[in-house]
């Protein structure tokens, strides 16, 4: 049973079950295990029997949760009375930590409760809920119920290992590592540097004979998150700060990426000159000169590309004041988590205006050693992140479960 509520931990999932199902058919003697639980379209795609689609449903923030409660708690249940149903051999939360620390705390739940029933499933999460970033706590309930915990960050099994050292836990690398491995990819961002570089000397030109005038056309994309609620929230600041950027950079061309067409219609603007695209980020982080993003997973894609970026965060009131009681870390943006410094400027709350992000952004766009030294820091941050194959270790890790 799998459980992933997020367009990233639909696709991670997806890859999992590619790679169990793999390494099941090579086992002495072979096996062919089945897949249920809720994703969404990869996982169905993938052969996993969805009982509904928890991607739609996918929200983030204390006020949005509470909106929602009713929702969540009816799927809850329905998802819970299932793995009773079924009797999974094991049942894998990917991502999505808060629905799943407690799906699998529920699971372990039902079994101490009924002693004597047969069924006692593994329990595994794949990508660690950022404990270590706030409620460290949480990491004694996660020892307390977890046969398995596969990290996809260097740092967290150290973590553990002093917080909660009965805990197992793999590290396997980041799933992005190989993904993204593609001659096709990796020409073209090669191809987009050389442009940007001649952009870098073209401009340097502009500024000694006309000041303030740029011959290249940077590109720049927009990436306000997965959620309805989070582009709600980030668009508008973005394409403000869009604007004031393409009025001093007359030639730029902007991009909206979004992962799936339910989010179209939030994404129109009037008057916007941004180009929308669906999926396919891969393609357009390699052709990027700069990004403006959410912070979240898809600043670590941003990293592998080398894109320079801008990170922001807005959510309700309510949900920043609790978190900026119980969150430790100095920063949102992973990428300056892993790196122990500001590699990507950052603005959450109040900080996340159109001035701060166009400002940021044209520094960046206009300082050719700068980006030169941020593509430096995202270069040691990707290398410390594993070889290819991230999936794979961890379908290794989950049916060692089972000698």
């Amino acid at each position: 049973m799998l459980i992933a509520g997020e367009a990233s931990g639909d696709l991670l999932a997806a890859e999992l079950v590619a790679a169990l199902r793999e390494q099941s058919a090579i086992l002495h003697p072979p096996s062919s295990p089945q897949f249920f639980g809720a994703g969404g379209p990869k996982m169905s795609a993938a052969g996993v029997d969805l009982a509904f689609d928890m991607t739609q449903h996918s929200v983030i923030g204390i006020t949005d949760v509470l909106k929602n409660i009713l929702k969540f708690r009816r799927l809850f249940n329905q998802l819970l009375a299932l793995a009773i149903e079924r009797k999974p051999d094991v049942v894998i939360g990917v991502d999505y930590g808060g629905f799943n620390l407690r799906f699998g705390q529920a699971v372990k739940a039902y079994i101490r409760d009924n002693p004597f029933s047969k069924w006692n499933p593994k329990i595994v999460q794949f990508v660690s809920p950022q404990v270590w970033a706030s409620r460290p706590g949480r990491a004694d309930k996660l020892a307390r119920d977890y046969d398995l915990l596969l990290s996809i960050f260097p740092f967290e099994k150290a973590w553990y290992a002093q917080r909660v050292p009965q805990l197992r836990v793999e590290f396997v690398g980041h799933p992005m590592i190989g993904r993204f491995a593609n001659d096709d990819l990796l020409s073209t961002r090669r191809a987009s540097e050389a442009r940007s570089s001649r952009g870098d000397e073209a401009q340097t030109k502009d500024k000694l004979e006309t000041p303030h005038v740029v011959s290249y056309e940077p590109k720049i994309l927009l990436l306000p998150g997965s959620r309805k609620s989070e582009l709600q929230r980030h668009l508008p600041v973005m394409l403000a700060a869009l604007k004031t950027i393409q009025e001093k950079l007359p030639a730029a061309k902007a991009k909206i990426v979004l992962p799936n067409p339910a989010l179209m219609q939030l994404a129109k603007s009037p008057g916007a000159n941004v180009e929308i695209q669906i999926g396919e980020l891969p393609w357009a982080l390699a052709e990027t000169d700069v990004a403006l993003a959410s912070t979240g997973t898809v600043t670590m894609e941003c990293a592998f590309f080398g894109v320079p970026t801008v990170t922001l965060y807005k959510t309700s009131w309510l949900t920043y004041q609790i978190a900026r009681r119980i969150i430790t870390v100095k920063s949102l943006t992973m990428p300056n988590l892993l790196a122990g410094e500001t590699v990507y400027p950052e603005f959450v709350q109040k900080d996340a205006t159109p001035e701060n992000l166009s400002r940021a952004a044209l520094e960046l766009l206009q300082d050719e050693s700068r980006r030169a030294k941020i593509k430096a820091q995202l270069g040691k941050i990707i290398a410390s992140l594993g070889e290819p194959g991230a999936a794979g270790r961890a379908a290794e890790a989950v049916l060692s479960l089972f000698p």
